[in-house]
């Protein structure tokens, strides 16, 4: 079973951008994270960041014949990129959005998301766990699902 991780916009920056509400990790150790629990998992991953709404586009249509199925944090590109919602589903690949952050506990712009109808469900305010659990809920939910 393969799953993509898409990290989106300023996730490059973490550590460093307000580390009060994101954390004081880095990327890396996110993706250090995953990559222990897909191990764990028996699942195989590859991550990608991108700060270009285009690129993120792009590695979802990639993703349609290599991969089983998505998680995905699209950062500030979550509130309004129809681009990306209607590449997720045009895709057909289930897929999990995540948040570091409680985006429903922040400003009221971060309260909607236009991939949230398009996804399997959200996951959002447990730091790092947020992805973790993510690639939980996405790899249960693919081995309960017949495979063709």
């Amino acid at each position: 079973m393969r799953i993509k991780i898409i990290h989106g916009p300023n996730l490059n920056l973490l550590g460093v951008r307000e580390p009060e509400v994101y954390g004081r990790f880095m990327l890396d150790d996110v993706n250090a994270r995953l990559f222990e629990e897909a191990k764990n998992l028996n699942v195989e991953i590859t991550a990608n960041q991108s700060n270009s709404e285009g690129e993120i586009v792009n590695i979802l249509h990639e993703s349609m014949n290599r991969e089983h199925g998505i998680v995905i944090n699209a950062g500030a590109l979550t509130h309004y990129s129809i681009s990306i919602r209607d590449a997720i589903s045009a895709i057909t690949l289930p897929c999990v959005e995540v948040h570091l952050s409680n985006i429903h506990a922040r400003e009221t712009f971060r309260h909607k998301s236009v991939i949230a109808s398009v996804c399997l469900g959200q996951i959002s305010g447990f730091s790092v766990n947020s992805y973790v659990l993510g690639l939980r809920a996405i790899v249960d939910h693919l081995r309960e699902v017949p495979r063709e």
